[in-house]
């Protein structure tokens, strides 16, 4: 069975409700037209033109991205400069473009999750309040098998995160044992994180006024980048997304961009 563009965006709406969306936010289709069937999906956090080039050499049919193509109205579409280039050339070439951004943070088996699960956090909570347990909300917080000491995590982090650094705020024979997540950017939850005990705050986009509140806390901070915090997640769930497929008996294949680098270089 070939399924149609709504029935992804119906899997997806119920994998990742749009309504879990950050009110800022914009998930969900960005260009395509429900009807046309979809065969093979390319995978990329970023809805670059490059991306979506590699999308139509591979004969994708969508671009499924974390990060949304349009995020607020747009006054005009110019189609030599972003994102009207990327929006031209989708529609030139048939190819439609869906996101899955903070609503995917948020959901159950998302992004967070994603990331707890792979640094083995227990007794793993949502970072930040909900008013329903049952609900999911940003960030996660949970404990370490066990306490180890900074210069450890460290290491992990950079082993899972595929990072050549980090940037780091805290001594490195500081214990860890309790450890909030925040995938993309999580520097506005570092009081939350301190709230309910964290240790370290893994996250991205840290800023020096952000370290400084930290270090006032005595919470410890590890920046990995936002590009770092998010792509091995946001790839690990297109892999698990394929498995739905194929539970559906969806003839319908997974891409994911093996090629895609942080926009962002050492100088």
């Amino acid at each position: 069975m070939i399924p149609k563009l709504k029935d992804i965006l119906v899997l997806l709406e119920d994998l990742a409700s749009a309504k879990l969306a950050e009110p800022w936010d914009n998930p969900g289709l960005q260009v395509g037209s429900f009807s046309q069937d979809i065969t093979k999906i390319f995978v990329s956090l970023d809805p670059t033109l490059k991306a979506l080039n590699s999308a139509c050499n591979v004969s994708a049919q969508l671009l499924l991205t974390h990060h949304p193509l349009i995020f607020r109205p747009l006054s005009q579409m110019e189609s030599s400069y972003y994102p009207g280039n990327v929006i031209f050339n989708a529609i030139k070439n048939g190819i439609a473009v869906v996101a899955a951004h903070t609503n995917l943070d948020s959901a159950w088996g998302g992004i967070n999750d994603i990331l707890a699960d792979l640094f083995e956090l227990k007794d793993v909570e949502t970072l930040t309040e909900v008013d329903d347990p049952g609900n999911s909300g940003l960030g996660r917080i949970g404990n370490l098998p066990e306490p180890v000491k900074l210069s450890i995590v460290i290491k992990k982090v950079k082993e899972i995160l595929n990072a050549e650094k980090l940037r780091v705020a805290g001594d490195g024979n500081t214990m860890i044992n309790r450890v909030a997540i925040v995938g993309g950017s999580g520097g506005s939850l570092i009081s939350l994180a301190h709230k309910k005990d964290a240790d370290l705050l893994l996250t991205g986009d840290v800023s020096h006024h952000d370290a400084l509140e930290a270090d006032s806390l005595g919470l410890v901070l590890i920046d990995a980048g936002h590009f770092r915090m998010e792509k091995v997640a946001f790839d690990i769930f297109a892999n698990r997304l394929g498995s739905l497929f194929l539970e559906r008996g969806w003839d319908t294949t997974i891409e994911v961009d093996k090629n895609e680098n942080d926009p962002m270089r050492d100088g």
